[in-house]
Protein backbone atom coordinates (compact mmCIF):
# COMPACT_ATOMS: atom_id res chain seq x y z
CA UNK A 1 0.00 0.00 0.00
CA UNK A 2 1.49 3.56 -1.19
CA UNK A 3 2.80 5.34 1.76
CA UNK A 4 0.37 8.51 2.40
CA UNK A 5 1.68 12.02 1.41
CA UNK A 6 0.37 14.52 3.85
CA UNK A 7 2.30 12.98 6.32
CA UNK A 8 5.56 15.39 5.76
CA UNK A 9 5.50 18.02 7.97
CA UNK A 10 4.57 21.54 7.08
CA UNK A 11 7.71 23.78 5.75
CA UNK A 12 8.73 26.73 8.79
CA UNK A 13 11.03 29.62 8.87
CA UNK A 14 14.31 28.31 10.35
CA UNK A 15 15.49 29.97 13.63
CA UNK A 16 18.00 31.22 12.74
CA UNK A 17 15.97 33.55 9.94
CA UNK A 18 14.06 34.37 12.99
CA UNK A 19 16.28 35.79 14.99
CA UNK A 20 17.32 37.78 11.62
CA UNK A 21 14.24 39.14 10.91
CA UNK A 22 13.81 39.92 14.40
CA UNK A 23 16.46 42.44 14.88
CA UNK A 24 16.34 43.55 11.53
CA UNK A 25 12.53 44.46 12.35
CA UNK A 26 13.95 46.32 15.20
CA UNK A 27 16.85 48.20 13.70
CA UNK A 28 14.29 49.96 10.54
CA UNK A 29 11.65 51.19 13.22
CA UNK A 30 14.97 52.65 15.13
CA UNK A 31 15.87 54.54 12.29
CA UNK A 32 12.15 56.50 12.01
CA UNK A 33 12.30 56.94 16.14
CA UNK A 34 15.32 57.58 17.60
CA UNK A 35 14.87 61.45 17.85
CA UNK A 36 12.04 60.33 20.39
CA UNK A 37 13.92 57.77 22.23
CA UNK A 38 16.47 60.98 23.05
CA UNK A 39 14.01 63.31 24.14
CA UNK A 40 12.69 60.38 26.18
CA UNK A 41 16.00 60.27 28.00
CA UNK A 42 16.15 63.79 28.64
CA UNK A 43 12.94 64.17 30.17
CA UNK A 44 13.99 61.29 32.32
CA UNK A 45 16.92 62.82 33.46
CA UNK A 46 15.75 66.23 33.91
CA UNK A 47 15.53 67.82 37.33
CA UNK A 48 18.62 64.77 38.27
CA UNK A 49 20.43 65.33 41.09
CA UNK A 50 19.01 68.56 42.42
CA UNK A 51 19.56 70.57 39.03
CA UNK A 52 16.67 72.90 37.84
CA UNK A 53 14.36 71.03 36.24
CA UNK A 54 15.80 71.44 32.08
CA UNK A 55 12.83 69.97 30.07
CA UNK A 56 8.85 70.95 31.09
CA UNK A 57 7.52 69.11 27.94
CA UNK A 58 8.65 67.11 25.17
CA UNK A 59 8.08 70.04 22.77
CA UNK A 60 10.48 71.96 25.23
CA UNK A 61 13.06 69.08 24.77
CA UNK A 62 13.08 69.51 21.23
CA UNK A 63 13.20 72.40 20.46
CA UNK A 64 16.54 73.22 23.34
CA UNK A 65 17.74 70.47 21.72
CA UNK A 66 17.61 71.71 17.94
CA UNK A 67 18.61 75.28 19.15
CA UNK A 68 21.51 73.59 21.25
CA UNK A 69 22.96 70.73 19.45
CA UNK A 70 21.62 71.57 15.83
CA UNK A 71 19.57 69.19 13.62
CA UNK A 72 21.90 66.05 13.53
CA UNK A 73 22.03 66.37 17.59
CA UNK A 74 18.28 64.82 17.37
CA UNK A 75 19.93 61.50 16.16
CA UNK A 76 22.61 61.56 18.76
CA UNK A 77 23.22 57.80 19.99
CA UNK A 78 21.91 56.56 16.73
CA UNK A 79 24.86 53.92 16.22
CA UNK A 80 24.14 53.07 19.99
CA UNK A 81 20.38 52.33 19.52
CA UNK A 82 21.23 50.08 16.10
CA UNK A 83 23.23 48.05 17.79
CA UNK A 84 20.65 48.12 20.94
CA UNK A 85 18.26 46.03 18.23
CA UNK A 86 20.81 44.01 16.65
CA UNK A 87 21.40 42.68 20.03
CA UNK A 88 18.69 43.06 22.09
CA UNK A 89 15.36 42.61 19.78
CA UNK A 90 17.34 40.01 17.46
CA UNK A 91 17.53 38.08 20.90
CA UNK A 92 14.10 38.69 22.16
CA UNK A 93 12.01 38.18 19.05
CA UNK A 94 13.89 35.71 17.84
CA UNK A 95 13.39 33.58 20.75
CA UNK A 96 9.72 34.89 21.04
CA UNK A 97 8.79 33.82 18.02
CA UNK A 98 10.79 30.43 18.16
CA UNK A 99 8.86 29.79 21.67
CA UNK A 100 5.68 31.34 20.37
CA UNK A 101 5.43 28.68 17.51
CA UNK A 102 6.98 25.62 20.06
CA UNK A 103 4.20 26.27 21.98
CA UNK A 104 1.52 26.43 19.24
CA UNK A 105 -1.00 23.30 19.54
CA UNK A 106 -2.52 22.21 16.35
CA UNK A 107 -2.39 26.09 15.00
CA UNK A 108 -3.47 27.41 17.99
CA UNK A 109 -1.63 29.85 19.35
CA UNK A 110 -0.45 30.05 23.22
CA UNK A 111 -2.98 31.60 25.95
CA UNK A 112 -2.72 34.55 27.37
CA UNK A 113 -0.66 33.65 30.38
CA UNK A 114 1.90 31.50 28.38
CA UNK A 115 2.73 34.50 25.59
CA UNK A 116 3.64 36.63 29.14
CA UNK A 117 5.28 33.74 30.02
CA UNK A 118 7.22 33.60 26.80
CA UNK A 119 7.28 37.38 26.66
CA UNK A 120 9.27 37.29 30.23
CA UNK A 121 11.82 34.98 29.23
CA UNK A 122 12.73 36.39 26.10
CA UNK A 123 13.11 39.66 27.40
CA UNK A 124 14.97 38.97 30.25
CA UNK A 125 17.75 36.92 27.90
CA UNK A 126 17.73 40.01 25.21
CA UNK A 127 18.07 42.65 28.06
CA UNK A 128 20.99 40.71 29.44
CA UNK A 129 22.59 40.62 26.35
CA UNK A 130 21.53 44.23 24.72
CA UNK A 131 23.00 45.67 28.09
CA UNK A 132 26.26 47.25 27.14
CA UNK A 133 24.67 49.17 24.05
CA UNK A 134 22.02 49.88 26.30
CA UNK A 135 24.57 51.68 28.64
CA UNK A 136 26.06 53.55 25.55
CA UNK A 137 22.51 54.92 24.32
CA UNK A 138 22.08 56.27 27.79
CA UNK A 139 24.93 57.88 28.17
CA UNK A 140 25.07 59.24 24.37
CA UNK A 141 21.65 60.07 24.54
CA UNK A 142 22.78 62.17 27.71
CA UNK A 143 25.75 63.74 26.95
CA UNK A 144 23.89 66.98 25.27
CA UNK A 145 22.68 68.27 28.28
CA UNK A 146 25.62 68.78 30.59
CA UNK A 147 27.89 71.35 30.31
CA UNK A 148 31.13 71.43 27.68
CA UNK A 149 33.26 70.29 30.61
CA UNK A 150 31.44 67.19 31.76
CA UNK A 151 30.75 65.57 28.46
CA UNK A 152 32.47 62.14 27.81
CA UNK A 153 32.09 63.04 24.07
CA UNK A 154 32.37 59.42 22.87
CA UNK A 155 32.23 59.63 18.74
CA UNK A 156 30.00 56.66 18.05
CA UNK A 157 28.94 53.75 20.19
CA UNK A 158 32.02 51.35 19.68
CA UNK A 159 34.03 54.43 20.96
CA UNK A 160 31.84 54.49 23.95
CA UNK A 161 32.13 50.96 24.48
CA UNK A 162 36.43 50.97 24.45
CA UNK A 163 36.66 54.14 26.30
CA UNK A 164 34.11 52.36 28.98
CA UNK A 165 35.99 49.37 28.98
CA UNK A 166 39.44 50.82 29.42
CA UNK A 167 38.30 53.92 31.85
CA UNK A 168 35.55 52.02 34.53
CA UNK A 169 36.22 48.36 33.47
CA UNK A 170 34.09 46.19 31.52
CA UNK A 171 32.04 45.41 34.65
CA UNK A 172 30.79 48.42 33.81
CA UNK A 173 29.20 47.65 30.64
CA UNK A 174 26.69 45.33 32.35
CA UNK A 175 25.76 48.89 35.31
CA UNK A 176 22.32 48.79 35.35
CA UNK A 177 21.67 44.89 34.17
CA UNK A 178 19.17 43.82 36.71
CA UNK A 179 16.53 46.91 36.51
CA UNK A 180 17.23 46.83 32.78
CA UNK A 181 16.62 43.11 32.68
CA UNK A 182 13.36 43.50 35.17
CA UNK A 183 12.34 46.16 32.84
CA UNK A 184 12.70 43.74 29.56
CA UNK A 185 10.59 41.29 31.34
CA UNK A 186 8.19 44.04 32.36
CA UNK A 187 8.23 45.07 28.52
CA UNK A 188 7.78 42.06 26.69
CA UNK A 189 5.49 40.25 29.31
CA UNK A 190 3.04 43.71 28.30
CA UNK A 191 4.25 44.24 24.69
CA UNK A 192 4.37 40.94 23.64
CA UNK A 193 1.74 39.40 24.86
CA UNK A 194 -1.01 42.52 24.99
CA UNK A 195 0.04 42.48 20.82
CA UNK A 196 -0.91 39.03 20.27
CA UNK A 197 -4.05 39.30 22.38
CA UNK A 198 -5.03 42.18 20.61
CA UNK A 199 -4.64 41.00 17.47
CA UNK A 200 -7.05 37.97 18.51
CA UNK A 201 -9.75 40.18 19.92
CA UNK A 202 -10.07 42.56 17.01
CA UNK A 203 -9.90 39.43 14.81
CA UNK A 204 -12.87 38.33 16.84
CA UNK A 205 -14.88 41.21 16.33
CA UNK A 206 -15.29 40.78 12.59
CA UNK A 207 -14.38 44.41 11.89
CA UNK A 208 -10.91 43.44 11.34
CA UNK A 209 -8.71 41.33 8.49
CA UNK A 210 -5.45 39.94 9.01
CA UNK A 211 -3.61 43.03 7.30
CA UNK A 212 -1.60 46.25 7.99
CA UNK A 213 -4.33 48.15 9.91
CA UNK A 214 -5.08 45.41 11.90
CA UNK A 215 -1.41 45.18 12.92
CA UNK A 216 -1.53 48.88 13.63
CA UNK A 217 -3.99 48.95 15.59
CA UNK A 218 -2.96 46.20 17.94
CA UNK A 219 0.58 47.57 18.02
CA UNK A 220 -0.90 50.59 19.80
CA UNK A 221 -2.83 49.07 22.08
CA UNK A 222 0.32 47.36 22.63
CA UNK A 223 2.17 50.32 22.95
CA UNK A 224 -0.26 52.10 25.76
CA UNK A 225 -0.58 48.88 27.67
CA UNK A 226 3.31 48.56 28.04
CA UNK A 227 4.51 52.52 28.55
CA UNK A 228 2.13 52.52 31.50
CA UNK A 229 3.61 49.14 32.96
CA UNK A 230 7.35 49.65 32.58
CA UNK A 231 8.05 53.56 32.67
CA UNK A 232 9.12 53.41 36.22
CA UNK A 233 11.51 50.85 35.80
CA UNK A 234 12.62 52.65 32.48
CA UNK A 235 13.54 55.85 35.07
CA UNK A 236 15.37 53.77 37.46
CA UNK A 237 17.47 51.96 34.67
CA UNK A 238 18.25 55.61 32.68
CA UNK A 239 19.24 57.30 35.83
CA UNK A 240 21.70 54.34 36.98
CA UNK A 241 23.31 53.57 33.58
CA UNK A 242 23.97 57.84 33.36
CA UNK A 243 24.99 57.91 36.96
CA UNK A 244 29.03 59.00 37.54
CA UNK A 245 31.09 57.71 40.62
CA UNK A 246 32.04 60.85 42.94
CA UNK A 247 35.19 60.60 45.30
CA UNK A 248 34.28 56.53 44.79
CA UNK A 249 30.86 56.33 45.26
CA UNK A 250 28.28 56.05 42.87
CA UNK A 251 25.25 58.52 43.00
CA UNK A 252 22.89 55.51 43.45
CA UNK A 253 22.96 52.20 45.75
CA UNK A 254 20.68 50.27 43.20
CA UNK A 255 16.94 50.67 41.41
CA UNK A 256 15.09 50.69 44.56
CA UNK A 257 17.05 53.95 45.60
CA UNK A 258 16.42 55.43 42.61
CA UNK A 259 12.96 54.93 42.95
CA UNK A 260 12.31 56.57 46.54
CA UNK A 261 14.88 59.38 46.13
CA UNK A 262 12.58 60.32 42.78
CA UNK A 263 9.50 60.08 44.48
CA UNK A 264 10.86 61.96 47.77
CA UNK A 265 12.71 64.77 45.69
CA UNK A 266 10.15 64.83 42.33
CA UNK A 267 6.74 63.62 43.20
CA UNK A 268 4.79 60.09 42.83
CA UNK A 269 3.90 61.27 39.21
CA UNK A 270 7.73 61.77 38.48
CA UNK A 271 7.73 58.08 37.77
CA UNK A 272 5.84 58.24 34.53
CA UNK A 273 8.06 61.67 33.56
CA UNK A 274 8.36 61.92 30.17
CA UNK A 275 5.10 59.73 29.30
CA UNK A 276 4.45 61.04 25.96
CA UNK A 277 7.40 60.69 24.72
CA UNK A 278 7.92 57.15 25.73
CA UNK A 279 4.59 56.60 23.86
CA UNK A 280 4.96 58.46 21.50
CA UNK A 281 8.50 56.35 21.00
CA UNK A 282 7.23 52.99 22.05
CA UNK A 283 4.07 53.11 20.21
CA UNK A 284 4.85 53.88 16.30
CA UNK A 285 8.04 51.23 17.22
CA UNK A 286 5.89 48.78 18.33
CA UNK A 287 3.66 49.29 15.23
CA UNK A 288 6.88 49.84 12.89
CA UNK A 289 8.90 46.55 14.61
CA UNK A 290 5.58 44.41 14.45
CA UNK A 291 4.61 45.24 10.79
CA UNK A 292 8.14 44.99 9.68
CA UNK A 293 8.31 41.72 11.40
CA UNK A 294 5.06 40.48 10.26
CA UNK A 295 6.09 41.14 6.55
CA UNK A 296 9.66 39.66 6.85
CA UNK A 297 7.84 36.59 7.71
CA UNK A 298 4.85 36.65 5.60
CA UNK A 299 7.41 37.15 2.38
CA UNK A 300 9.68 34.50 3.27
CA UNK A 301 6.79 32.02 3.77
CA UNK A 302 5.17 33.59 0.29
CA UNK A 303 8.37 33.58 -1.92
CA UNK A 304 11.13 31.25 0.09
CA UNK A 305 8.30 28.14 1.48
CA UNK A 306 5.77 29.01 -1.00
CA UNK A 307 3.34 28.88 1.67
CA UNK A 308 0.64 31.85 1.37
CA UNK A 309 -1.64 30.68 3.92
CA UNK A 310 0.56 31.33 6.54
CA UNK A 311 0.28 34.83 8.68
CA UNK A 312 2.41 36.85 10.17
CA UNK A 313 3.37 34.36 13.05
CA UNK A 314 2.44 36.47 16.27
Amino acid sequence: MAASKESAPAATIPKWIKFLFGGSAGMAATLFVQPLDLVKNRMQLSGEGGRAREHKTSLHAIKSILKNEGFRGIYTGLSAGLLRQASYTTVRLGIYTSLFEKFSKGGKPPNFFMKAGIGITAGGIGAFVGTPAEVALIRMTADGRLPPAERRGYKNVFDALIRITREEGVITLWRGCLPTVARAMVVNAAQLASYSQAKQFLLSTGYFKDNLFLHFCASMISGLVTTAASMPVDIAKTRIQNMKTINGKPEYSGAFDVLFRTVKKEGFFSLWKGFTPYYARLGPHTVLTFIFLEQMNKLYCKYILKDTTVSGGL
